[in-house]
């Protein structure tokens, strides 16, 4: 079975925990435990966040030398390079020598048109309180926006287009590599009026670009890694109850946070409605559970409506 597995940023870095590299590696190490369980006989597809790693990168090059910054798509390479190379290590201790791995720089096209440009919406960064988070807009001209009961750094976040590695990938793939690409929703990138390819000061939705990568790897499962066991009506009420299954238009039409759990249900059901196949939410804590169709909120159009666990 070839399956994608989206890794939310909770399995990279905790909120609010330092962005050290032995944090990273510790999480890192913890969500690897998991994945090796579901390594023999399936083909996988590692995808991951890396807002708080680029968000820090943009922070270090400001510091420094405003004017030599590095813009966020150059930001986005380095992440996929340094979070690709930890879990390389991670995972490759956990398995067999001669088990092939590769991480991959993905560039993803996005439209010069997104309506996300006038309107960012994508957290980057750590997090900080009111008057700290509004002091740095003022100094660095961020937008901030609320995120729970802190505050942080807020940039667009355009639809993927077109993933321009796909071929590469499935190459990588068909010789039985473990393949990490489209980190942090790919490196945003779109052509110009001379039809010459760009980077763009953006950051990609992981979960709606691991929905377009599962699509086109014609992947048989998708694994939104996120940080509870599914998705919840009325979450954090007494009347909250877990989602077992779903058909998209049911579950589109119950309307989710745009700051967390909404894009993982829009990226479930945009892989489910374009393949027939299943996308699943949940932990990696319960990862045999979702390979073998026991545990989390499973999307599909096998059958119609909502049932609860």
């Amino acid at each position: 079975m070839r399956i994608v597995v989206a890794l939310g940023g909770n399995a990279l870095l905790r909120r609010g925990e330092p962005m050290t590299a032995d944090n990273q590696r510790a999480n890192i190490r913890t969500a690897t435990e998991q994945i090796a369980k579901i390594h023999p006989g399936n083909e996988l597809v590692i995808a991951h966040g890396n807002g708080p790693q680029v968000g820090l990168l943009a922070l270090q090059g400001l510091s420094y030398k405003p004017d030599e910054a590095y813009p966020l798509d150059v930001l986005g390479a380095e992440t996929e390079g340094m979070i690709g190379y930890m879990i390389e290590q991670e995972l490759g201790n956990l398995l067999a020598f001669e088990v092939p791995f590769a991480t991959l720089l993905t560039q993803v096209e996005v439209d010069a048109n997104d309506p996300a440009f006038k309107d960012p919406s994508k957290f980057i960064g750590p997090v900080y309180s009111k008057e700290e988070a509004e002091r740095l807009a003022k100094e660095k001209g961020w937008v901030v926006k609320a995120d729970g009961d802190k505050y942080r750094r807020v940039v667009a976040s355009p639809k993927p287009k077109r993933i321009f590695e796909i071929r590469p990938i499935k190459w990588l793939l068909e010789k039985s590599s473990i393949v990490i690409c489209a980190g942090g929703g790919g490196i945003p990138t779109m052509y110009d009026e001379n039809k010459k390819l760009k980077g763009i000061e953006a950051v990609i939705d992981k979960d709606l670009c691991s929905a377009l990568l599962a699509e086109q790897l014609e992947a048989d499962l998708l694994v939104i890694a996120t940080d509870v066991d599914g998705a919840y009506i009325d979450w954090g009420k007494p009347t909250q109850k877990a989602i077992a299954q779903a058909h998209p238009d049911e579950l589109e039409r119950l309307g989710f946070a745009a700051g967390s759990m909404g894009p993982k249900v829009q990226a479930a059901c945009d892989f489910a409605r374009h393949t027939g196949k299943v996308a699943v939410i949940s932990s990696l804590e319960n990862i045999e559970g979702i390979v073998k169709g026991t545990a989390g909120t499973r999307v599909s159009t096998e059958k119609p409506g909502i049932s609860y666990r």
